[in-house]
């Protein structure tokens, strides 16, 4: 029997039995909650942040959206960091630590903008035997108001000086939290960098309004009929996050382990961000939503892909598709592809050819075709679709013994992938390799080709 492979990890020196971390949030605010988030199976968790005086929050403080039936496709919350005191958090987080020695307890830390205030909250976080220390520089609202949070985190010359504050006393591992509230996160991620940072983790929520009740014009959610901007996460913002991870991965000035952030609800999520350079990855809204038990089907998702793919340890896919998103000018022009439509699994809906036409490219072809003609142009895959009524006998598509047939014209499509997309049958519209008219060559080769005569303008497609 292959035996189940090794998810122990090291994250900027702060090990785990697994890769799967409870973030910083709700699920993270007693020990209580911690403790039974490792009973279940997490290999860590970031405590809720932290700050010298309690916080008071609001009430009421998320918001949801909800998209096609499906609920918290998108997830907002104005609540700010522990409202609870801090000898209550730091002498549970030492309890939690003794009765958990084998998995990563990391306290998040805000504080005021002061030396002598991080100096503090450093030492007294320290003093529980936690694993390490992740400074909250992305928090969107409330706190960012106070000089604290995002207001520390959008500029570099900030992220690097407090960085640098903690590490002139932390004995434990510093990951910098990064918000994706900023032009490009590279700048603050080398800053940290620059500051000491051993890690990063990203990203932190997105600044967001999401709803407004269109009965009473409150905003979602409101307090007292008042609403303010919050902090969005959950599936709907994993792009974002893929995209901001890589970013920092890529970046030869940063160089340091990343814990990903952002949109982990399945396995399959948290394969990606370890695709492209995490070593950890964090979830906090799937665990809102479903519980601590996800972690279950996150590590048996985990193990069973990995054995699928005859890999034994973390470090043998991390990062390998890290050097397989680059710049735009690089990519090849020469390659092409075409949609290919299965006739014998088109459901004759017309969506492929309702987008193409009128929002891409205009390269399907419908052709109102005779029941029999069809039949025996597409055999007898396409008479299971035949359906009969009495005497009479049709086909969904178009009616009055004729069926709408969609079928691709090579010579204009671009390969853009809209229609497959669109197609509600699965595998009913691939996209397959063409030879193409131009030679192999990236834009900027192109470029340089042009330049010395080495080629002709490529010319416009046709639409």
């Amino acid at each position: 029997m292959q035996p189940l492979p090794d998810l122990s990890c090291d994250c900027a020196g702060i090990r785990s039995p697994n890769p799967f971390w409870l973030a910083s949030g709700p699920p993270t605010n007693t020990g209580d909650q911690c403790c039974r988030a490792f009973e279940a199976g997490w290999g860590g968790v970031v405590w809720k942040t932290i700050s010298h005086e309690p916080i008071v929050n609001v009430s009421s403080r998320y918001g949801s959206l909800d998209y096609d039936g499906r609920r918290m496709m998108g997830f907002n919350n104005i609540e700010l960091i522990s409202d609870r005191p801090l000898d209550e958090n730091l002498r549970e987080i030492a309890d939690t630590k003794r009765r958990f020695p084998n998995h990563a307890v990391i306290v998040s830390l805000m504080v005021e903008s002061k030396q002598q205030a991080w100096h503090d909250i450093v030492r007294r976080a320290e003093d529980t035997g936690c694993d390490g220390l992740e400074l909250n520089f992305g928090c969107p609202h409330g706190m960012s108001e106070r000089g604290m949070g995002s207001a520390v985190g959008q500029v570099p010359e900030y992220a690097e000086m407090i960085t640098a504050w903690v590490k002139e006393i932390a004995t434990t591992p510093v990951l910098v939290k990064l918000t994706p509230n900023v032009t490009d996160v590279r700048t603050i991620g080398r800053a940290a960098a620059r500051g000491g940072a051993d890690g990063l983790s990203l990203i932190n929520t997105i600044n967001s309004i999401i709803g407004i009740d269109l009965d009473t014009f409150q905003p979602i959610p409101h307090v007292q009929g008042r609403g303010s901007h919050g902090g969005y996460c959950g599936p709907a913002v994993k792009p974002i996050a893929l995209n901001m991870v890589h970013a920092i991965a890529s970046d030869p000035e940063i160089c340091r382990p990343i814990s990903g952030i952002g949109g982990i609800q399945a396995w399959q999520d948290a394969v990606e961000h370890l695709l492209l350079g995490a070593s950890t990855v964090q979830v906090c809204t799937a665990a809102m939503h479903f519980g601590f038990r996800i972690v279950d089907q996150m590590i048996s998702g985990l193990q069973h892909w990995m054995m699928s793919k005859g890999i034994q340890r973390l470090d043998d896919f991390r990062g390998a598709s890290v050097q397989r998103v680059g710049d735009w000018g690089d990519l090849n022009l020469g390659y092409k592809v075409v949609a290919q439509i299965d006739q014998q699994k088109c459901i004759h809906c017309g969506l492929c050819y309702a987008a193409c036409e009128d929002g891409a490219h205009q390269s399907i072809r419908l052709l109102p075709t005779p029941i029999d003609q069809y039949l025996a142009t597409y055999g007898a895959g396409a008479t299971s679709q035949l359906q009969r009524s009495g005497r009479s006998q049709f086909m969904p598509g178009l009616g009055d013994g004729r069926v709408n047939v969609y079928t691709i014209q090579e010579a204009t499509c671009v390969g853009c992938n809209l229609c497959s997309f669109v197609c509600p049958v699965s595998g009913c519209i691939d996209m397959v390799e063409r030879p193409s008219d131009i030679p192999a060559m990236s834009w900027r080769e192109y470029q340089q080709r042009l330049a010395v005569g080495q080629v002709e303008h490529i010319r416009p497609p046709v639409h």
